[in-house]
């Protein structure tokens, strides 16, 4: 009867490893998800301050000129705002992100933007373009299970094509005057957002995030020297209030 106590000992021994290693292997967590993922949102930049032109009074064509203080808002109004970037997780709630953005406003003929002589005078200023990189810090805060708020700081470079006007003063005899007001212009950025994270998978979430943006003052092209004008386009600099929708992925 020893052989058979034997055996049968083996094979109980046997189905409890066994048994052991199949529950250990369930106990086992799902495999860890990346500290690095990536991130695509779209909204709108919406201008808050900032002069496109500031006003003066002058000479133009020997005429007495006078121009109008115009804000981006007066001439832009809201434009597409765009952003791609990735992050890395290195702690629980800290995420370090470099993000791109690109900025695209339309721009709306001015009327007027100030007289001429006895003539009104009209401006058509060419397009707002710009490209970004930002770097910064988020820090997430859970408020309920796959739903994070989160803060972030960023600072930056943007690149902002260059920007003119036409002027226009049918009373006056002035007509399609293309006039340089900023070069092609490298800026610095700062800004912060406050957004809500919510994770529809393990790797994939959806987020809002409404943001303060700073972008410095554009490069003066001197093009009024000499006829009292010279300072409509020296308070360049911008804050724009961006709001964007988006998906962020883990990998």
């Amino acid at each position: 009867m020893a052989p058979v106590k034997w055996k049968h000992a083996v094979v109980a021994i046997t189905v409890t490893v066994l048994l052991g290693g199949a529950s250990a292997a369930r106990a086992q967590p799902a495999a860890p998800v990346s500290p690095w993922s990536v991130e695509f949102g779209l909204g709108w930049d919406n201008g808050i301050s900032g002069q496109i032109n500031s006003s003066a009074i002058g000479e133009l064509n020997n005429q007495v000129v006078v121009i109008t203080n115009n804000s981006y808002e007066d001439v832009y109004g809201n434009g597409l705002h765009i952003r791609f970037g990735g992050g890395y997780m290195f702690r629980d709630d800290m995420e370090a992100r470099v993000t791109f953005t690109f900025q695209s406003l339309d721009a709306d003929f001015v009327t007027p933007m100030g007289d001429i002589g006895v003539s009104d005078l009209y401006g058509q200023y060419t397009d707002y373009q710009a490209w970004g990189i930002d770097v910064g810090l988020r820090r997430y805060a859970e408020l309920r299970p796959r739903v994070r708020a989160y803060g972030e700081v960023t600072l930056g470079l943007a690149v902002i094509d260059e920007t003119d006007v036409v002027l226009v003063a049918p009373g006056a005899n002035v007509a399609g005057v293309a006039t340089d007001l900023y070069d092609q212009t490298s800026a610095f950025t700062l800004g912060g957002n406050v957004g809500v994270l919510v994770q529809t998978g393990d790797r994939i979430g959806f987020f809002g995030q409404l943001g303060l943006r700073w972008v410095n003052g554009m490069s003066e092209i001197d093009n009024f020297a000499g006829t009292g004008l010279d300072n409509i386009n020296d308070k360049s600099a911008r804050w724009t209030l961006p709001i964007i929708a988006g998906v962020r992925v883990q990998f």
